[in-house]
């Protein structure tokens, strides 16, 4: 449920950027692109995270 929830974060927050005029004097390819490797990044830092909880160890 976690990695759902950031990925609504970003996709809320580059709607937010683009209606805001924030992100949209960026090209719409460079922000989708951009936020894209922002999803991922996070996507991967959850997963890290679940990983280290279930082995009973902190990720930090």
């Amino acid at each position: 449920m976690g990695v759902r929830l950031m990925l609504f974060l970003v996709a809320a927050l580059l709607l937010l950027g683009v209606v805001l005029g924030t992100v949209a004097h960026a090209p719409l390819t460079f922000s989708v692109a951009v936020g894209a490797v922002i999803a991922v990044w996070l996507g991967v830092f959850a997963l890290r995270e679940h990983q280290g909880r279930d082995r009973g160890t902190s990720a930090h």
